[in-house]
């Protein structure tokens, strides 16, 4: 659901050893719309080089110098930041880079699969960047935030529009609003048509569900951001993770819980 676009690539492959399976990977928006070009201005793109810097995974600027990520894009294997680089929100793929260089890479230490959880990462970019009404941070949620059903998210990104369908040019910024689902409802979802036992979780406390037929991320969203507004402020509740294909029935979404990460966050980014 959540794979890097160009997985397939036998470069790609090897940079990202352990990026979760072509079913499960997040690459794109599915049933959403092209974004205002006003909205979602801590939305990034990251970059690996080819014959050009092209779109893997998406990302969130949380600070002036800090993007959060996902861990499956970059690790669990130490990468060089040379590799990588940063676009800024820009409304279209490739049509106004300015790239960013990356100083240091910092996946959790905890992260080994999508599946295990700890699918978190940060970059350091090599200079701070300038706050505007076109690039700003996104806030962090307070620890005791639960983002309970009902909540109005939305989840932003690069990626497929369908299973196997790749986002078309220009390749615009795309949005989708996602239902929060409740983690046990998440579960008993996955665990449809599986034997495997209910006592063995699919979905982990450090993970969040949201989407349903019809409306998800997709391959190539991989790290971007599931925000959600609270008490008129936008949030960042999630960081697209895993899940098993695109906006299929029984198998929301499947992100990164930030508000589990806050302390490891916490520990290099500087807090506001």
């Amino acid at each position: 659901m959540l794979k890097p676009l160009l997985l397939a690539l036998p470069v790609l492959a090897t940079l990202l050893q352990a990026a979760p399976r072509p079913s499960e990977q997040r690459v794109g928006i599915v049933g959403g719309q092209e974004a205002s070009e006003s909205k979602w201005p801590w939305q990034v793109s990251l970059r690996l080089k080819f014959s050009y810097w092209i779109h893997f995974c998406g990302g969130s600027l949380i600070h002036p110098q800090w993007v959060l990520t996902a861990a499956h894009c970059v690790g669990p294997h130490i990468q060089s930041p040379e590799l990588f680089r940063v676009q800024l929100r820009e409304q279209h793929l490739y049509y106004q880079d300015q790239l960013l260089p990356v100083n240091r890479i910092i996946v959790h230490p905890n992260y080994y699969s999508v599946e295990g959880g700890a699918d978190i990462a940060l970059l350091e970019l090599e200079d701070p960047v300038n706050v505007s009404s076109h690039v700003q941070p996104i806030s962090l949620p307070p620890a005791m935030e639960t983002f309970p059903s009902g909540t109005s998210c939305w989840v932003t990104g690069w990626g497929d529009i369908d299973n196997g369908e790749s986002l078309p040019p220009p390749y615009p910024l795309k949005q989708v609003k996602v239902p929060i689902v409740e983690n046990s409802l998440c579960d008993r979802k996955y665990h449809t048509g599986l034997s495997t036992g209910d006592n063995v979780f699919i979905v982990h406390d450090d993970m969040l569900c949201a989407g349903n037929t019809g409306r998800d991320s997709c391959q190539g969203d991989s790290g971007g951001p599931l925000v959600c507004k609270v008490k008129g402020a936008w949030l960042q509740a999630g960081v697209v993770s895993w899940g098993e294909g695109c906006a299929e029935a029984n198998h929301p979404g499947i992100y990164t819980r930030v508000t589990y990460y806050l302390e490891w966050i916490y520990h290099y980014v500087p807090e506001n």
